[in-house]
């Protein structure tokens, strides 16, 4: 009889220890562990743990390379279609995906998978690839995972390729939304490194919209198609009485001042009022973020208010456990109603006790005002993490000059949901400006792959036609 083996568990660091700093919190298996964790893959026939990919990684592939300890090559096969392991080991939702399609998981624990893709990232290097060039040339709007995804596909597919970047420093909301105690600078900025040995050209501070124009990029610049996949940068806010106090902040804002402008220095001259209370209102993964990061800046109380139970909350498993042991405090079943204030700085929260009713459309049960239960919570800082809209600059500057680039209701690029393309023949979108999924680190790339994919056909068709 085989033994059977249970699934190994990452070494975290200590929580009182780890909720003053900004190290990574998760360490990486050891060689032991990943061979250990790799010999539970049965190596099934049809793996459902492909197709639960949305990059479709040969994880069955990889798996057996490393129960091997043949790691170099277990990079070489996740690499044929993801260059990003070291960051989608960390950060993507495998629970949801590949690791929730996993057979093991139907009686039992499903394989590590994100754990074996981030300790394989972390232990192989790319390989020079050999390029014949096209001469044909594709700028992509954007740096984050659909960007650097799609532009390494093209680049090996020969084309000639650059990034524009908006922000001093690429990466897009991996750098500057997920802190650096889930996702290592160091991590990011090898994988970035392994885009740029490919040959493709990063330009940063370069405002799309606003530095230069598509149309400019096209007619002017000579380049033979474009991918917009400038992210969704655009806050979403709650819109009610005293939001505009100071002290309170969206997430975006306080993440980016944090994670990108450094904050938490004090040799960045960077402001961000360390209060002693503070409410981040929502229930996911970049709730949980900006609820960490204050707890490591200095705020003495941290609490997560958010309007449904903790069934219904929408961040990881991992990431809701990694806050309650870092002393984050949990107010489920409250909604603001308002902000007050006093000389124009935020000084509490009132908050509606509510109930949850039936399922709303989205499967989960809808939150129910409790009739005469309300709450004044004591804070002296509100960080709304309640999502965000696609930033408008591009959408706005593209109908300016005549573009007829279609865009939804709520100012989404509207696209072909396979390709990418958008109305405008040679222009592509992906990613949170033109989502067909949900958003996140693997789907963007997924985004990413697609439109590579797509560009790369419609630039062969228009070569041959010329």
């Amino acid at each position: 009889m085989v033994k059977k083996i249970d699934r190994q568990v990452q070494e975290t660091l200590d929580p009182e220890y780890r909720s003053t700093v900004f190290e990574e919190v998760e360490k990486n298996f050891t060689k032991e562990q990943a061979e250990k964790e790799a010999s539970r893959c049965i190596n099934c026939k049809k793996p459902k743990c492909v197709k639960g990919c949305p990059v479709n990684i040969d994880i069955p592939g990889f798996i057996q390379e490393v129960q091997k300890g043949n790691i170099q090559e277990a990079g070489r096969i996740i690499r044929k279609t993801s260059l990003l392991p070291s960051v989608c080991g960390r950060v993507c939702p495998q629970e949801r995906q590949c690791e929730g399609a996993c057979v093991l998981g139907i009686k039992g624990e499903s394989v590590a998978i994100g754990c074996l893709e981030r300790y394989v990232g972390d232990n192989s290097q790319a390989d020079p690839v050999e390029i014949k060039k096209t001469g044909q040339k594709v700028a992509i709007i954007g740096s984050g995972c659909a960007g650097i995804t799609a532009a390494a596909d093209l680049a090996m597919a020969g084309h000639d390729v650059t990034v524009f970047e908006a922000l001093h420093a690429l990466g897009g909301v991996l750098r500057y939304g997920i802190p650096e105690f889930r996702l290592p600078r160091t991590a990011l900025d090898r994988e970035i490194e392994s885009c740029k040995s490919l040959g493709v050209e990063f330009k940063t501070n370069y405002i799309v919209g606003k530095s230069v124009t598509i149309n400019d990029l096209m007619e002017h610049d000579g380049f033979d198609a474009v991918f917009i996949c400038s992210g969704a940068g655009l806050p979403k806010m709650l819109n009610i009485a005293g939001e505009n106090l100071n002290g309170v902040y969206s997430a975006n804002e306080f993440l980016t001042r944090v994670n990108l402008m450094r904050a938490n220095r004090d040799e960045y001259p960077t402001p961000i009022k360390v209060g002693k209370k503070v409410a981040v209102i929502g229930g996911g993964n970049t709730a949980m973020d900006a609820a960490r990061t204050a707890k490591r800046i200095g705020f003495k109380e941290v609490t997560i208010v958010y309007r449904r139970s903790e069934a219904e909350l929408p961040a990881r498993k991992a990431e809701i456990e990694h806050a309650k042991e870092e002393g984050i405090i949990f107010k489920l079943l409250h909604s603001p109603i308002d902000i007050t204030g006093e000389d124009c700085r935020v000084s509490g929260l009132n908050l509606q006790v509510m109930e949850l009713g039936e399922p709303d459309e989205s499967g989960r049960r809808r939150p129910v005002a409790v009739k005469g239960k309300k709450v004044l919570m004591d804070v002296d800082t509100v960080i709304v993490a309640l999502g965000t809209n696609p930033n408008p600059i591009i959408q706005q500057s593209a109908l300016a000059e005549g573009l007829q680039l279609d865009i939804n209701s709520r100012g989404y690029i509207t696209i072909d949901a396979d390709s990418g393309l958008t109305s405008v023949p040679g222009i592509y979108a992906g990613g949170d400006v033109a989502p067909v999924n949900e958003s996140n680190a693997i789907n963007a790339m997924g985004a990413g792959k697609r439109a590579a994919k797509a560009i790369n056909q419609y630039l062969e068709e228009k070569s041959i036609s010329n």
